[in-house]
């Protein structure tokens, strides 16, 4: 399950989902930057897991911000 990708500055943020094989959702995050040929994808996938996807893609969601507005 993908989300809206979200602008953080000069990144993307794009927050997914996906059903684990025990029936939980796992979270991953891409943060991109740049364009072209010049572009970085940075992947986060996360250890926890969540009962239903929604709050799987909270968490990555607020990962991701919170990466990019360190950055």
């Amino acid at each position: 399950m993908h989300n809206k990708s979200i602008e953080v500055g000069r990144f993307l943020v794009s927050p997914m989902t996906r059903p684990d094989d025990d029936g939980r959702f796992v979270a991953s995050v891409s943060i991109r930057s740049g364009k072209g040929m010049s572009s970085v994808d940075r992947v986060f996938r996360f250890r926890s897991s969540f009962s239903n996807a929604r709050a799987a893609l909270q968490y990555a969601t607020a990962e991701g911000t919170a990466w990019a507005l360190q950055r």
